[in-house]
């Protein structure tokens, strides 16, 4: 056996769709990437969403929108990737990482509430392994503190309160409550990465609810404005008959999506309620193998919470870490790649360095030290799933 982590579902449909593009001489951002952004809103049930080319970018343009930067504050999880909190440090503001609560992969709300200051601009929760995180809750946290909310810029004043943001690069897809993820934060920022469930190779999105007083249009045109130099005229606008002349009306970024990006996205998309579908299978006879056994993971699928089925993260009840690596390595042997999903950021040299220290994230470490992610995607087979059971089980002992 040789089972992959997380490969890309690419047909023949996706390739065509491709070489449509290659073959039209239009490949950088144009008609494509346009369609994808107003399919994604639909989607979502948003007015308008911006592609780009990560959730990342996405990110960071999300808080420079907000006119987030040096003395102000930004809460976000230390169980994540370092994506949700670099981004921050981009911007100038101070990362503030906060542990999760105990047997809990999502940002803790009362340890939110602790750290919440006047400086306090916004509050990135993480999406999960497809779960939408509790932003209920932060969302109250937020409220809470309107009387100690100073806004910097007109945004902010507009909303009138600490901007709750999500990192949905798990989560596209999902729903919480009857509200897809895109429409449940006031911002929301998509991946398409190669091992996301919906891929573009690399690729990201951004989506957002309505603001009062402020226009969807002037939103999008400024998310849009930023990916590309700050240049009045995208390429596409450009190469119309005599319409050379621009301004650069800002100094932006470079983080547009390309047409061949959007190409893979555009099929991905109408293949989605299948991959969805095959994923909740898999995720059904992981649970249903592992029941009753020291093996649990997250829950996808409840009353109130429909997940994308992006991971399937398991815990093993009783080890510590170096057994945990154990099992990796004999799973390896086996001829199944599997991976850690998270390794905290205060373990890292580039945040001990900023001044944390993961001994002040118990559960975050706790969840780490007997965690490991099983292969989930579309492209396994029932028999391979089987396999994978069976040689996860002898590993553990169980």
């Amino acid at each position: 056996m040789n089972i992959k982590f997380s490969p890309p579902d690419i047909t023949q449909e996706e390739i065509d769709e491709v070489i449509d593009t290659l073959r039209s001489g239009w490949i950088t951002t144009g008609p494509k990437t346009k369609k994808f952004e107003k399919l994604i809103a639909e989607y979502c049930h948003t007015q308008k969403a911006v592609c780009l080319n990560s959730a990342t970018a996405g990110l960071e343009l999300i808080l420079r929108f907000l006119g987030i930067g040096e003395g102000d504050e930004v809460i976000t999880s230390a169980y994540t990737y370092t994506a949700s909190a670099s981004v921050i440090n981009h911007v100038g503001a101070k990362i503030v990482l906060v542990d999760t609560d105990k047997d809990s992969f999502f940002i803790s709300a009362n340890n939110v509430r602790k750290v919440v200051t006047q400086k306090t601009k916004a509050i990135i929760g993480v999406d999960i392994a497809g779960v939408v995180a509790d932003y209920d809750s932060i969302f109250d946290i937020a409220n809470d503190a309107k009387d100690m909310f100073s806004p910097s810029n007109e945004i902010q004043k507009a909303i009138g309160r600490i901007v709750v943001i999500a990192d949905a690069a798990h989560s596209f897809g999902a729903s919480q409550k009857g509200k897809m993820s895109g429409e449940i934060a006031d911002f929301t920022s998509f991946s398409f990465h190669a091992v996301k469930n919906l891929t573009t190779a690399e690729g990201g999105a951004v989506t957002w609810r309505d603001i009062q007083g402020v226009d969807n249009e002037y939103i999008y045109n400024r998310l849009v404005l930023d990916s590309l130099h700050g240049q009045s005229k995208d390429a596409l606008s450009k190469m119309r008959a005599g319409a050379w002349e621009y301004d650069i009306e800002m100094l932006g970024y470079k983080c547009n999506m390309t047409d061949i990006m959007a190409s893979l996205g555009l099929v991905q998309l109408r293949r989605y309620g299948d991959l969805l579908a095959r994923r909740r299978e898999i995720i059904a006879k992981y649970d249903s193998a592992f029941k009753g056994t020291s093996i649990r993971s997250i829950s996808h699928y409840n009353v109130d919470s429909l997940s994308s089925g992006h991971l399937y993260i398991a815990r093993i009840d009783g080890i510590d870490e170096a057994r945990r690596n154990e099992i990796i390595i004999k799973m390896a042997q086996a001829g199944i790649a599997t991976n850690v999903h998270y390794k905290p950021l205060p373990m890292f040299s580039g945040y001990k360095k900023l001044g944390f220290d993961i001994k002040d994230y118990p559960n975050a470490y706790d969840l780490y030290r007997n965690e490991i992610t099983l292969p989930l995607h579309t492209l396994l087979s029932d028999e391979e799933v089987e396999y994978i059971v069976r040689q996860f089980k002898e590993a553990v002992g169980v």
